[in-house]
């Protein structure tokens, strides 16, 4: 697996938008956001555009401005505007060829999972399940959201998760793991299921997260997972942000679910952990070597 080359003051970020669009006045402000952190900002040109109301443009466009992107010398660094409905859609268009020759820092989160999937698994690309450009960094660009971000694209040899103040690590099932992350946005991962892009649990620790999901739907969503074989190949599962996700009894949530569709596996689970659709929004690198140990209520990722 590449990790990709860091980022400093100058370098230029590549705006893409393969989901969703957003306004022309959010763009201006996504721009200036990027400009006073000191980089220079290359713009693709569907980023306001629309089609069907949801989507950034036509498939192709946005798989176009991706390709171009990563092809493009000048570009250092890929971060998504945001993420939001039809990223899937892109997948048949992307140029796998050129992507495994200029591997860049690419980030994103939520619809941009099936990105970290592909790239991940076919690229041999380590990507960043991290803040998105308008979602985060424009009006929610805490300290710990940016410091996070920052030290997982520009880490040396290992990048350790650190719990954001009173969000302490939680421990669901005791264990040591050790494999490449994988995961993201559990409903993505799901639609990956019989595609070419396929999560690849084998031998890996999955990651989790959702946003504004009925207990009921999250629970259809991971015994699909268990059922298709992919939660008992896994080596460990670490359960990140459900935000705005709703139960019908207190006592029963996306924890509880995960232990049930684990029970009888020896792996570690844990929880709790700030990545995702709230915020802090912690930066997990996707594909990199991860260490779980509830032991030392600890994740440790290996850059090298």
């Amino acid at each position: 697996m590449i990790y990709p080359k860091k980022i400093n003051a100058g370098a230029v970020i590549g705006l893409v938008s393969p989901s969703s669009a957003i306004s022309e006045e959010r763009l201006h402000a996504c721009y200036k956001v990027l400009k006073s952190m000191g980089f220079s900002v290359k713009l693709s040109d569907n980023i306001c555009a629309d089609k069907g109301g949801y989507m950034a443009g036509d498939e192709r466009v946005r798989a176009a401005w991706i390709n171009r992107m990563f092809a493009d010398p000048e570009v250092d660094a890929i971060f998504c505007v945001r993420g939001g409905d039809g990223g899937n859609r892109v997948i048949p268009y992307l140029d796998l060829d050129v992507i495994r020759a200029n591997p860049k820092i690419f980030v994103g989160y939520s619809d941009i999972t099936s990105f970290h999937l592909l790239f991940n698994q076919q690229c041999d690309l380590i990507t960043f399940h991290g803040p998105m450009v308008s979602s985060n960094l424009v009006d929610h660009c805490d300290p710990e959201t940016k410091l996070a971000l920052f030290s997982c694209l520009n880490a040396d040899d290992t990048y350790a998760y650190v719990p954001p103040a009173g969000f302490d690590i939680k421990t669901l099932r005791p264990g040591v793991a050790e494999g490449p992350i994988t995961g993201g946005n559990l409903t993505v991962i799901c639609t990956s299921i019989g595609t070419p892009y396929e999560v690849d649990t084998k031998g890996k620790i999955l990651f989790l997260e959702d946003l504004d999901a009925h207990i009921g739907n999250l629970d259809r969503m991971v015994y699909q997972l268990k059922n298709a074989g992919l939660i008992d190949q896994a080596k460990g599962i670490i359960i990140g942000q459900f935000t705005d996700c709703r139960n019908d009894r207190e006592d029963y949530d996306i924890n509880q679910v995960v232990l049930d569709a684990t029970e009888g596996l020896d792996i570690p689970v844990m929880s709790n952990i700030q990545s995702g659709h709230g915020f802090p929004m912690i930066t997990i690198p996707m594909g990199a070597t991860c260490r779980m140990d509830t032991y030392a209520s600890n994740i440790l990722f290996y850059t090298k």
